[in-house]
């Protein structure tokens, strides 16, 4: 074989090699200029950040906010009749979902951790919120003291499971935690008396209960355990699409956009019951409007 011909097949094999590693995946702004279409993830019951309305349609906080960033990728990419399509995740397949590409933004309630810092990259923090307990009422639960010998619930695959089973371990708390497949799920475990109390942040809780047929029946208690930031997912080692995302957010909060957007969803009433949230914003919050960190929970 010709020394050339080696010497061309060795940097083809090179650019092969390269090509099916992790590095060398497609830019997220490449990806939905050359298809012509993007993916949005959403929830169907993380209220009010995404979730499903009367028609069956995903809307809420996130959902607006992921909207904004469509509309400054279109403007990046050319691509004015980029086609919008919407995913359905849940919170143990919305990372999986992001890394294969099936989904291109992830919009709804997740929490911004150093472990999941290792697979993805998160935007700037745009919610902080606490692990709290929604239990019945009447149940005369106050807080964690009172759940000593008591089912506790928490949807799998989410931070707040993860704390509350470390926190039941470490304290040696004569609790039992199981697990639901999703926020719907872990609250009629309680409103059916199967579990005391479901762990979640206290954001998703308060819209839960403004949904449920009866309202009053539930509460929202405890202290929060620990406060964690929300942001938006986007892939890992795609510089562009995070600095795209942060500049869309850095507006939002600069021009007063993201205040008008808070209170459409947290202090108006929302679909599909019309129910206000009555949900002031958190200091936390109030100071990365100005900050615009993207730091993550431990």
């Amino acid at each position: 074989m010709p020394k050339s011909l080696h010497r061309l097949l060795a940097t083809l094999a090179g650019i092969a090699c390269l090509a099916t590693t992790p590095g060398w995946a497609q830019s997220t702004l490449d990806k939905v200029k050359a298809s012509g279409s993007i993916t949005l993830a959403y929830r169907e019951s993380s209220i009010p950040f995404s979730y499903l309305d009367d028609k069956a349609q995903p809307v809420g906080f996130g959902v607006d906010i992921c909207d904004r960033i469509v509309d400054e990728i279109k403007k990046a990419t050319g691509r004015a009749d980029l086609k919008v399509q919407r995913q359905a995740v849940s919170s143990a397949n919305r990372i999986p979902l992001l890394q294969n590409g099936t989904i291109d933004l992830e919009c709804g309630s997740t929490t911004n951790n150093s472990d999941r810092a290792k697979q993805v990259t998160f935007a700037i923090n745009y919610f902080y919120t606490g692990t709290r307990f929604l239990v019945k009422a009447n149940s005369g639960i106050k807080g964690l003291a009172d759940l000593n010998n008591k089912v506790v619930v928490s949807t799998t695959g989410t931070t707040n499971f993860r704390i509350v089973r470390n926190l039941v371990t470490e304290q040696k708390l004569p609790i039992e935690l199981i697990g639901a497949k999703d926020h719907s799920e872990s609250a009629l475990l309680v409103q059916s008396g199967r579990a005391a109390a479901f762990a979640m942040d206290d954001i998703l809780l308060y819209g839960l209960r403004a949904s449920a047929q009866n309202p009053a029946e539930l509460a929202v208690v405890g202290d929060a355990i620990q406060v964690e930031p929300y942001a938006i997912m986007v892939r890992k080692d795609d510089p562009t699409i995070k600095h795209l995302v942060d500049g869309v957010l850095t507006r939002l909060m600069k021009s007063g956009e993201f205040e008008t957007l808070y209170r459409k969803w947290f202090q108006s009433p929302i679909p599909p019951k019309g129910i206000n949230l009555n949900a002031p914003m958190d200091k936390a919050l109030i100071d990365n409007l100005k900050a615009l960190s993207d730091k993550p929970a431990t």
